[in-house]
Order: structure tokens, then sequence, then C-alpha cells
């Protein structure tokens, strides 16, 4: 009997099927590891390959690709959303304008994080902001261990939330969930951000990527044949998805090496090196070179 897969992904409307009794790819059942949040799996994964199949952060990603881990990145995207929103201040706290940020401390879960990475991004693109003109202050340590840090990232306890909320941090970068599970309405610090989002999207033709799907390189090499019949069941559900539902969310859902996907790691790898996120030139094709070899199509 086969071995069975362990696989660590969250549970969005387009991954239950993994969880479906009798689902094989190629012929391995499968065991899905449960972890919430999902990024828990992120450095088991980079540091020691704990899972066959994984979600990954896309700025862990590019920061485990230069250390030298061997995961292959599949063109999947899970998950995405634009991110002038995740720049908020606290209920009542004085209005603050993006470029007074300079000099300022601002909360994010991690440096690598990559919301953090989008916001950053943002931050220097359009106000002229650069990420060593604020002090990062931080709750976590990399995934990735060989990762050092930028001398302007400091180190905390607690949550980031409980940090803006005590006012030991001018703003913060809050991801999705901790968006979603906020107590009370937090205020975006970027002007007409939803006018913002829909411009830095026509302006780069894609939706930001928070997470991909990985592999064990060892998987890819050894049976390309049930990668890539787990990265069509993927594809498929994405695609039913994208067909039937709308919203930044769902646009950012990717299956397939598209126009959107291409342009959404390239815009991720060009602020990763402005950031000092990563140190290392890397192109697209470079990331996607396992997936280009072992599953073509």
């Amino acid at each position: 009997m086969a071995r069975t897969l362990s696989i660590a992904v969250k549970s969005y409307p387009h991954t239950t099927f993994l969880a479906e009794p009798g689902f094989t790819a190629g012929g391995h059942g499968v065991e899905l590891a449960g972890l919430n949040p999902i990024y828990q799996a992120f450095a088991p994964m980079v540091r020691e390959q704990r899972f066959d199949v994984s979600e990954l952060a896309i700025a862990t990603y590019l920061q485990a690709r230069e250390a030298g881990a061997p995961i292959s990145l599949l063109p999947l995207a899970l998950s995405g959303d634009f991110h002038h929103h995740s720049l908020t201040r606290w209920p009542g706290t004085p209005e603050i304008a993006p470029a007074d940020l300079i000099g300022k401390r601002v909360g994010v879960r991690a440096y690598s994080q990559t919301t953090g990475l989008w916001v950053r991004g943002i931050l220097h693109e359009e106000f002229g902001v650069d990420a060593k003109d604020i002090t990062w202050v931080t709750t976590e340590e990399p995934h990735v261990a060989e990762y050092v840090e930028p001398p302007n990232v400091e180190r905390t306890t607690g949550k980031v939330l409980d940090l803006l909320e005590r006012g030991e941090v001018t703003a913060a970068v809050l991801g999705p969930p901790a968006l979603d599970g906020a107590q009370g309405p937090l205020v975006p610090i970027i002007p007409d951000w939803r006018e913002a989002e829909e411009a830095w999207g026509a302006r780069h033709n894609t939706v930001p990527i928070n997470h991909m799907l990985t592999v064990r390189r060892d998987l890819l090499e050894a049976e390309p044949g049930t990668v890539s019949e787990l990265y069509q069941a993927f594809a498929k559900q994405i695609e039913t998805r994208k067909a039937g539902e709308t919203g930044s969310r769902v646009r950012a859902l990717r299956a397939g090496v598209t126009d959107e996907l291409v342009a959404g790691l390239q815009v991720a790898i060009d602020y990763a090196l402005q950031q000092n996120v990563i140190r290392t030139p890397v192109t697209v094709a470079e990331l996607l070179a396992d997936f280009t070899r072992y599953c073509p199509r």
C-alpha cells in the first residue's frame, strides 16, 4: 500500500476536497496537518520539510529558496488580497499620513510576514517611505532560521493588536485573520484605500499573492505524476471558485503560469529585494523551474 501524503493547508472552499473520503493522488491517501493558524506550518516546512506538501507564504518561500531549502513552488496561489487597508491605526488616535511614519514605530507580526512585504512596498512605491526609515516592531522570529533581519527590526512579546491599543506603536500591519478578528473598526492610514487598491491592481496587472502551494523537492523528483495529479486537483477547485465568486480575495487565487501569477511573483521579488527580505536576485522562471521541468503541460 502506498504511503500517506502529509499535507498542511488551511481549510478554504478550494481546499476542502482534500478531506473528502477516498481522495487520493498518485494512489496515495492524504493526512491533513490541521494546523491553525496555518502559518504554524511554515517553519517546520522550511526548516525540516516536515510535510510532503504545504501552503507557504510567498515571502517565506523566497527566503527559504535563498537559504537552499529543498522545496519546490507550484503555480497555485491559495490566498491573497490587496493590502492598502492592512496598515492601520487605533480608533481615536490622531490622524497620520503614510509619509509621517518615517522615524516612527510600526508593529508587524514578523518582518518577513508577507502582508508586511506588500505594505512596505506600497509605502515606498506610492508615498516615498523606505522600509529602513521605520522601526519595525515584531512579535515573532522569521520562519527561515538562516535569515538575518535588518538592524531597524525590534522584537517584543505579545500581540500586535495589543501593541497598537497600548500606543507602543504608531501603526500596525495586520493580515486578513487579524483584521477580521479585531474588536471594533481599525482605521486604515492610507487615504481612499479602496480606490488606491484598484489602481495598484490595474498598474501591476495582479492582486497581491499571500500564500502558495509548495512540495518537497524529493517528492516532486521521485513522483512527478503524483504531484501533477495533486496540482490538477487544486487547479480545478480554484478555477471553479473563481468562476462562481467575486471579490479581491477570490481574484487573487491562481492556477497555472498565468500573466497575473507571473506579475504577482515579479512584484513580490522586487519588493523583497528592495526591503532586504531577500538579498539575492531571482527570476520568476527560476522560482517555477522545478514545476516546469517535472510537471510540463
